[in-house]
């Protein structure tokens, strides 16, 4: 029987700065996914702690096998797993092939960082980048590399704009401008934008 490896199966980070919102992005993403009959794993980096997989193996009971969602702990800064040594984050998903050889889609969340995080392409088939309009209107004028370069940008707390004085308009004129992808706006919360990174997600890892 062949062994099955990472390349077996289409990968995805979840990138962006500490409270930008990305457990809760995955947390209406991961049972869209599972609804359009998807087997999916979910893997949540950290520096020291298995908070963030703990909140989404609660979340995602009877949802997603509590097998497939798994933590890892990089013991430095979040952004060494999953750029420049990638191979924790590799040797989980070789575990979940393992022992769920069915799977279709493997999402991996960075732990919180700056606005110049990006994915190993040794890990990460595609990725998308979380920013939140609280973090001010100016983000994407910072041109930080995760901004930029991710696949598909996803502007996050849309409904806290009127409360941190953001104009979203400004801001979407700024994203488009530093960037040649995609840029949705999603309010977790509400579920608004949701189904836009779904099928952006869908499109640019499945159905390339």
């Amino acid at each position: 029987m062949t062994r099955l490896t990472h390349r077996d199966v289409p990968t995805v980070g979840v990138g962006g700065p500490v409270g930008s919102g990305k457990t809760a992005l995955l947390s209406e993403l991961v049972p869209r996914l599972r609804e359009a009959g998807l087997d999916v794993g979910v893997i949540a980096n950290d520096i020291l702690t298995q908070a963030d997989a703990d909140a989404l193996r609660e979340r995602f009971a009877g949802v997603v096998p509590p097998d497939l969602v798994a933590g890892v702990e990089t013991g430095a800064c979040p952004h060494t797993g999953i750029r420049e040594d990638p191979s924790m984050n590799i040797q989980q998903i070789d575990a979940f092939l393992a022992d769920h050889p069915e799977l279709d889609l493997v999402l991996v969340e960075s732990g919180g960082d700056n606005l110049g995080a990006t994915f190993n392409p040794e890990l990460a088939d595609y990725w998308l980048f979380v920013i939140s309009v609280a973090e001010g209107e100016d983000i994407p004028r910072k041109r930080g590399p995760g901004v930029v370069d991710c696949d598909l940008l996803v502007v996050n707390k849309t409904d806290l704009a009127p409360h941190v004085d953001v104009d979203l308009d400004v801001l979407r004129e700024d994203a488009e401008a530093v960037r040649e992808g995609p840029v949705v706006f999603t309010d977790c919360k509400a579920s608004d934008g949701i189904g836009a990174v779904e099928r952006h997600v869908t499109e640019g890892v499945l159905f390339a």
